[in-house]
C-alpha cells in the first residue's frame, strides 16, 4: 500500500482495487515530481495527478521472505526500508547474488540492465572529489565536455564542468536518495554531454540503495580509487 495521502484518497475514491505501473519509461531515471512524468509520459496519458515531490525518492526494497530458513529475508532491490530496519524484525538479512554478481539472473524490477541512466554515459568514481577534480580537469583539456554528479559540500570544486548536478547533502543521505533521479535527469538537458563523474557515497543504511542505483545508472562502470 502506498503512504502518500493523495494516493490513498484516489484509491477510496476508485472503490475498486488499483494495481498500475511505474509511471516511468523503461531505462530512464524514475520520476520523482509530476514534471517528470509529464515528460516522460504526455502524450500516452489521459492524466497526471500532482501529489508534490516524493518523500523517498529511490523506489521501494523488494525482498523475498520464502527462503528456506526461518526468521531471514533476501534483498532483491536495495530502497527505501533498509537492511537496518529490517533486521529490527527478522534475525538475518542477505543479499540477493545478483545484487553483486553481473553473471546471476536479477530477481526484481530494474535490476536486469543500466537502468535509472541519462543519455551520457556515467561513470562512478570511488576516490572522491579530489580525484574527480583531477579527471575532469584532463577530460577537459581533452576537449570533452563533462557533467558532475555532486554533493552541496563538493559542487563548488567542479570549475570547469559543463553542468554540475547537485543531488543533496552529504551528511544526509536521505536527502541524496529523494533528489537522486532529478539530478540524473537534469544531464539531459545538456545532450552536448560527452561523459558523467558521479561521486560515490558508503554503503550503510539507505546509502546501499543510493549506490545500487548509481551503478545501475553506470552500467558497472566504476573508477577506483587512484
Amino acid at each position: 500500500m502506498p503512504q502518500h495521502p493523495v494516493a490513498l484518497a484516489l484509491i477510496r475514491l476508485s472503490g475498486v482495487p488499483v494495481a498500475a505501473p511505474s509511471a516511468n519509461v523503461s531505462g530512464r531515471p524514475s520520476p520523482t515530481t509530476a514534471a517528470h512524468v509529464e515528460a516522460d509520459l504526455s502524450l500516452r496519458v489521459a492524466g497526471i495527478v500532482d501529489g508534490g515531490e516524493t518523500g523517498v525518492g529511490v523506489e521501494s526494497t523488494v525482498v523475498d521472505c520464502t527462503g528456506p530458513e526461518e526468521d531471514s529475508v533476501t534483498i532483491l532491490r536495495p530502497g527505501g526500508v533498509t537492511r537496518e530496519m529490517l533486521l529490527t524484525v527478522v534475525k538475518n538479512v542477505v543479499d540477493d547474488p545478483a545484487l553483486k554478481d553481473a553473471n546471476e539472473k536479477p530477481r526484481a524490477p530494474g535490476m536486469k540492465y543500466t537502468h535509472y541512466a541519462p543519455a551520457a554515459p556515467v561513470w562512478v568514481v570511488q576516490g572522491g572529489p579530489q580525484q574527480i577534480r583531477r579527471l575532469l580537469d584532463e577530460a577537459v583539456k581533452d576537449g570533452q565536455k563533462v557533467g558532475v554528479l555532486a554533493t552541496e559540500e563538493s559542487k563548488d570544486m567542479y570549475t570547469g564542468a559543463t553542468h554540475v548536478a547537485v543531488c543533496g547533502r552529504r551528511d544526509s543521505p536521505e536527502s541524496v536518495a529523494q533528489h537522486l533521479y532529478g539530478a540524473l535527469r537534469s544531464f539531459d538537458e545538456h545532450p552536448e554531454l560527452h561523459l558523467i563523474y558521479a561521486e560515490s557515497f558508503g554503503t550503510e543504511g539507505i546509502g546501499a540503495a543510493i549506490m545500487n542505483r548509481l551503478n545501475k545508472a553506470a552500467g558497472g562502470r566504476v573508477i577506483e580509487r587512484g
